[in-house]
């Protein structure tokens, strides 16, 4: 038996919304109403790459309260979305509140690309004990494919 589960949290699936052309909703309004036409959403021909960042502890425990700065400039940087999970807002400042913090996601024409972009958005980020996995898409970069 296999189980897959995938939730909307997750940086495998936060990267895919990236990568839709169209109307999101109405392609889930549709399909809640047995009415799901594929003209309503395509995938894009742009390639996307999630980079998690986490905090000082994780997986066991991982610190929280230290104020993440550095977000709009990440923000700024083209084809780069920031996805908050473990952050929560405290005396109008964003901190750490779990362990997997943000997610940055970036799409580009080729994967190299788009692996470039989400580490540019993930320089500007910082906070106390950060962890990156500095891999991400790098056994994809090896392919001939991923520079087309």
């Amino acid at each position: 038996m296999l189980e897959y589960n995938v939730r909307f949290g997750d940086p495998e699936t936060e990267v895919l919304m990236d990568l839709l052309d169209g109307d999101f909703g109405d392609a889930l309004a549709g399909a809640a109403a047995f009415r799901l036409d594929s003209a309503v959403l395509s995938r894009s021909s742009r390639y996307g790459v999630a980079v998690v960042l986490a905090a000082e502890g994780y997986p066991g425990k991982p610190r929280r309260g230290d104020v993440i700065e550095g977000l709009a400039d990440a923000a700024r940087v083209p084809g780069v979305n920031v996805l908050h999970a473990g952050t929560r807002s405290e005396g109008g400042k964003v901190v750490t509140a779990g362990g997997r913090v943000l997610v940055v996601t970036a799409t580009g024409p080729n994967l190299a690309s788009a692996r470039d972009s989400a580490y540019d958005g993930v320089r500007a980020i910082r906070f106390r004990g950060m962890q990156v996995r500095r891999d991400i898409a790098s056994r994809g970069l090896a392919s001939p494919l991923a520079h087309s």
